[in-house]
């Protein structure tokens, strides 16, 4: 109850702060943000360690496994860039507003949208936007990465200021539970997918104890380096699951150096 009691008012307090300067186009609509998770992020009891470095010119098309709404206030209290999300999510409650402040692209799965959608991508990422992608589509379970769908990549042949895009497989994984590793058993309690009730799955997590998250940014690719964009997301894919499996199974350390936050 502290926790959730704490998320709420640190939202109300900053909601609308975020408003006003991405009203007036301020700079500070894209640093607030990453405040904002950050803080959220310790509020609920997450600590994050980060392997390998973040490609830091924009703009960038991180592509990560997405295990659930959480994942948003750990890739958010690091990545100074905005998600796309299925467009169901602007009208959920409270979240469907905080996605919109943070200028998030909404993807409808019509195929009649999907032109205006992918013109509303290459415009953000030709203003130097970076974008975080979720092109499994749809949350796991945590235990396994679901296929990439080649279809979200069609922004990735796209190239902002005469470059290639870069794109930046990232994996994420809820690993430890006050110390102890999180076996198969317990990832559902972090995980939510399928059928589960948004609220009762958030009421869970804020009364768990503290948990440890391990972010994985991988060496960045471009599509000119495949011969289609199924092949980029296929190799995203394979990446991005094999950083999963090694974090689930306790090895990333041994691997790659990692930084808290």
């Amino acid at each position: 109850f502290v926790r959730i009691a704490a998320y709420l008012t640190l939202t109300a307090i900053l909601l609308p702060v975020q408003a006003f300067a991405l009203r007036f186009n301020r700079p500070l609509s894209v640093s607030l943000p990453l405040f904002y998770h950050r803080t959220c992020s310790r509020l609920l009891g997450f600590h994050v360690r980060v392997h390998g470095k973040m490609h830091a010119e924009p703009p960038v098309l991180f592509a990560c496994n997405h295990t659930s709404y959480s994942d948003i206030a750990v890739l958010g209290s690091l990545l100074p860039a905005s998600f796309v999300a299925k467009a169901e999510v602007a009208g959920w409650p409270l979240f469907g507003v905080l996605a919109k402040l943070q200028r998030t692209v909404f993807v409808d799965r019509r195929a009649i949208k999907a032109t205006g959608q992918r013109d509303e991508m290459i415009r953000r990422l030709e203003a130097s936007d970076n974008l975080i992608l979720f092109p499994e589509g749809t949350s796991s379970d945590g235990n396994a990465v679901l296929p990439f769908k080649s279809a979200l990549f069609s922004v990735a042949q796209v190239e902002p200021h005469g470059r290639p895009l870069v794109v930046q497989p990232v994996s994420l994984a809820y690993t430890r539970l006050d110390g102890m590793p999180v076996g198969r058993a317990l990832r559902p309690y972090f995980a939510w997918y399928g059928d589960m009730t948004l609220a009762p799955h958030f009421w869970e997590v804020a009364g768990l104890g503290h948990a440890t998250v391990d972010v994985v940014f991988h060496p960045p690719v471009t599509i000119a380096e495949y011969e289609s964009r199924k092949a980029l997301a296929d190799h995203c894919q394979a990446v991005v699951a094999r950083g999963v499996s090694a974090a689930n199974a306790g090895r990333l350390d041994a691997l790659i150096p990692a930084t808290s936050s």
